[in-house]
């Protein structure tokens, strides 16, 4: 695997500082070391080099708290996804068609307020501590997941996932606690975990949303006759995720050291620090923060749309799949997608090199949304049998454009101008990713929501937006700069070449 530039954050990294600068002071100072490859062939001879023999100490039990507690924001997040359009439809206030609109709307309420608030918990950070910020901001997050499922109205619906993005600034501060814990040599094991736990929270969250609704109906050995779990239905749900959130802001709590010491914040940089809009212009970035904004917006349209796909009736385009039925793919999809970044990805891009790998997803993304219209096609003519077969396949084989999202992350740490920048360029990089969040859902669902009105293409109106705007990723990866391409290690691949001949 290349080795990443990322940063050398020390305990005393602030993650954003007040002073005169419009960022702060920055924890070192930029080197000419630090700067990455100015043409193709300085990049190639860094990426040449042996990784080192060995490395520090790696705090396994910080690291798997952390990456425990990484699982509380997408598990909040995308746990009410299975069952929020029939949720909507139960309330009675809107048409059914317009449902998927509302449904987008909600879910996005939760990263547009994320968005606004990440720079006071970056600030807050960095005065009171990383701890007591992150155990404050996963309690609100359990405590306004929980209260989802209590809703009755729409405005109800609204102000309950408002509250619980009020409280996500969990995710800036584990990614913090995460840099300030590990070296140059240890972070990139740390961050792939932690990756993978994020993508665990993003299948577990639906699972436990989907398999739990309805415990009076499914379960009635155990909630039936229950006048509480009758009357909310969708309250088990959420309290088991909003449960999930507070037991990791308990173990946070009682387990989790401080990596802040502020006795030492206030060590000065021996050179002017990098400016936010001068680490956005740096060589590369602009170019590397494109494919990243349009990898994500593709899967946030997708995630969103996905459901309420499969939750429509067939004869309007859609799957009809059950809360249940649409859970159990959404596990699938979860599986599948460990399997791509744990076991094909680090082969690959240990072998070919990250770009490789980011081209290969970029060209599965077209033809993954290119099979749910197809496989509609196939449910209404009827051919159920094919249909399950061609489905699991699809949801299989196309879990590989999850390899996309490493790969971006990796990117950004390669083209980061200095390790000191590397948390700033990050916080800009969560600063986008939740503004794209916080629109591409309902942007998907309304699109998809006019094509059922209108009826165009027996609704299939949202892969005709999806399908071109994917294929367009590969664009800009022609431009992708050399130093985030990430060029295999020639010592390794000549070391795996010899044993294959031999």
């Amino acid at each position: 695997m290349s080795q990443s530039r990322g940063a050398d954050a020390s305990e005393t990294t602030p993650l954003l500082v007040s002073s005169s600068e419009p960022n702060g002071p920055l924890p070192t100072a930029v080197t000419k070391s630090d700067i990455p490859p100015t043409d193709e062939q300085d990049a190639a001879q860094q990426h040449d080099e042996a990784e080192p023999a060995s490395s520090p100490a790696f705090p396994y039990g910080q690291i798997l708290i952390l990456c425990y507690t990484s699982l509380a924001e997408p598990v909040a997040y995308f746990g009410i996804f299975p069952f929020i359009n029939e949720m909507i439809n139960l309330i009675g206030e809107v048409p059914v068609k317009r449902i998927g609109f509302y449904a987008g709307l909600i879910e996005s309420l939760f990263s547009l307020v994320q968005m606004l608030l990440m720079i006071f918990y970056g600030r807050a950070a960095d005065r009171y501590g990383r701890k007591p910020v992150l155990v404050f901001s996963l309690t609100g997050i359990a405590v306004g997941t929980a209260v989802f499922g209590l809703t009755q109205s729409l405005w109800q619906m609204v102000l309950a996932r408002t509250l619980a993005g009020v409280f996500a600034g969990s995710v800036l501060t584990v990614r913090t606690m995460l840099a300030e814990l590990t070296t140059k040599e240890t972070q990139g094991k740390a961050f792939a975990w932690f990756m993978f736990m994020r993508n665990m929270g993003i299948t577990l969250g639906p699972v436990i949303g989907g398999l739990l609704v309805k415990p009076a109906e499914q379960f009635p050995g155990v909630f039936g006759g229950v006048a509480f779990w009758e009357k909310f239905p969708y309250a088990l749900s959420t309290f088991t995720c909003g449960g999930m959130v507070l037991s990791a802001a308990i173990l946070s709590l009682v387990s989790l050291k401080e990596t802040l010491h502020r006795k030492d914040a206030g060590d000065a940089a021996a050179e002017p620090p990098l400016t936010t809009m001068q680490v956005i212009r740096s060589p590369g970035v602009p170019m590397v923060l494109t494919i990243y904004a349009h990898t994500m917006f593709l899967a946030f349209v997708y995630t969103a749309v996905s459901p309420v796909y499969q939750y429509t009736f067939v004869e309007f385009g859609g799957f009809g799949f059950s809360d249940q039925q649409i859970a159990l793919a959404l596990a699938v999809i979860g599986v599948s997608q460990a399997v791509w970044t744990l076991l094909a990805f680090p082969w690959l891009q240990r072998r070919y090199g990250t770009g490789f790998v980011m081209q290969l997803g970029a060209a599965a993304w077209p033809f993954f949304m290119l099979s749910f219209p197809i496989l509609s096609w196939v449910l209404r003519n009827g051919w159920t049998t094919a249909f399950w077969v061609a489905f699991v396949t699809t949801l299989v084989l196309g879990s590989s454009v999850a390899m996309t999202f490493v790969c971006c992350q990796l990117f950004v740490n390669d083209i980061s101008p200095s390790p000191s920048v590397l948390a700033t360029l990050n916080a800009v990089v969560l600063t986008m990713t939740s503004a794209l969040r916080s629109f591409a859902p309902v942007l998907g669902t309304s699109i998809y929501a006019v094509g059922l009105e209108s009826g165009f293409a027996h609704g299939q109106l949202i892969w005709f937006f999806l399908v071109p705007l994917a294929a367009a990723l590969n664009i800009p990866l022609y431009f992708l700069p050399e130093a985030a391409y990430g060029r295999p290690i020639k010592s390794v691949a000549a070391q795996e070449d010899e044993s294959e001949e031999a």
